[in-house]
């Protein structure tokens, strides 16, 4: 039974509901139909956890979608779950794809700057200053585009930016 049918509480029935009712109303193709079916169980997935479900559910909607836009919201909800997973590598890499579709996904590029960020703070912890200030700049330079997306967005990372001397 697909997830969307079994989703138990309240809210998730009536959104599964008027999703089913706007599938049904708005012209689509059925491959497009099916892309945003499993992108829904896919949503609905990572919110409970089930991130290997999640993701098995993505990867079909991706092979089926073919708008870019609404593909870039897959592969940005698979780097999530790469990041969460601890995947950097495999996360970065995915949100260059979310990007490379749709590049106004400030959440992507706040991602990235969090990636290279923290790969910055573990090279401090080895002691590797040079490798650190590599990926502190690549941090900022990702906290610059996210911040020129959404001003007022990212406050934390904006004074990061000052604090650091990286803001121009």
């Amino acid at each position: 039974m697909p997830r969307s049918r079994i989703n138990g509480n309240f809210i998730d029935k009536t959104s599964s509901i008027i999703a089913n009712i706007l599938l049904r109303i708005i012209p689509t193709t059925s491959g497009e139909k099916k892309a945003f079916t499993y992108y829904r169980d896919g949503m609905s997935a990572q919110a409970e956890g089930n991130y290997a479900e999640a993701l098995q559910n993505y990867y079909e909607a991706t092979r089926l979608e073919i708008d870019p836009y609404d593909r870039s919201y897959i592969l940005y909800n698979i780097g999530l779950i790469h990041t969460s997973n601890g995947e950097h590598t495999k996360a970065l890499e995915y949100y260059f794809r979310a990007l490379e579709r749709n590049p106004f996904l400030p959440q992507a590029f706040n991602n990235m700057a969090v990636i290279c960020h923290y790969r910055g703070e573990q090279a401090i912890l080895q002691g590797d200053s040079e490798i650190a200030e590599a990926w502190s700049d690549q941090a900022a330079e990702y906290w610059k585009q996210a911040i020129a997306l959404t001003p007022g967005n990212y406050i934390e990372a904006h004074n990061w930016l000052k604090i650091t001397r990286r803001f121009e």
